[in-house]
């Protein structure tokens, strides 16, 4: 596994990827074995909030088996902590000077939240490498994201929030970089379960 992931190769292995797996829980144990069924099904990069602290512990245990994205971050004890563990890319559900700040002095790239048309553009002028557009459900779906790129197709957008395994072919047409999915993609599955039920999305989504 690489030391650094760089702003550059973040964005070409996630429009290749396309899915951006967003594991939350407090199990580490379920995090873990989570991430790798995502690992094994070809994901390359997964977010894994730290909803607790022995998830920091989960983060350290797959690190070196897939890119670790530590997600939830909000304070710079988090960004450190997540760094210390493996990490090698920060997303916030927030856009925070701190945090970006950190990112560039770490070489670590930061994942900003945004919700309106103006924090997407300040987020992209700072050089956010890559914009959550959240609660992007409760937003208006494809078509608040194809309202945001309209006037502003330069943007790298991974919508997010409430968003189904099956709904991510439909934000890729609509512009978006990658696709954030949470738990539709793991709860109520066993690890052979959730491996196989992303990579037939990933075979879906390829052409």
């Amino acid at each position: 596994m690489k030391k650094y992931i760089y702003n550059d190769t973040l964005i070409e292995i996630l429009k290749g990827q396309k899915l951006f797996p967003v594991l939350r829980g407090k199990d580490k144990n379920k995090m873990v074995a989570t991430a790798r069924a995502l690992a094994k099904a070809g994901i390359e990069i997964v977010e894994i909030n730290v909803d607790a602290p022995e998830i920091f512990e989960a983060i350290e245990e797959v690190s070196d088996e897939i890119t670790v994205c530590a997600g939830g971050i909000i304070t710079s004890l988090q960004a450190q902590t997540a760094f210390e563990a493996g990490a090698k890319v920060l997303s916030s559900p927030i856009f925070q000077t701190n945090l970006l700040k950190i990112s560039k002095s770490r070489k670590i790239p930061y994942i900003a939240g945004t919700t309106t048309a103006n924090e997407a553009y300040n987020a992209w002028k700072s050089r956010i490498p890559l914009i959550k557009l959240y609660p992007i459900t409760a937003m208006g779906g494809t078509m608040y994201l194809e309202d945001i790129l309209r006037p502003m197709p330069f943007l790298n957008i991974m919508p997010a929030g409430n968003v189904k395994l099956s709904q991510v072919k439909d934000y890729i047409k609509a512009g978006a970089t990658c696709v954030g999915v949470g738990r539709d993609i793991y709860d109520g599955y066993t690890p052979d379960e959730i491996t196989a039920r992303v990579q037939n999305l990933l075979k879906e989504i390829s052409g």
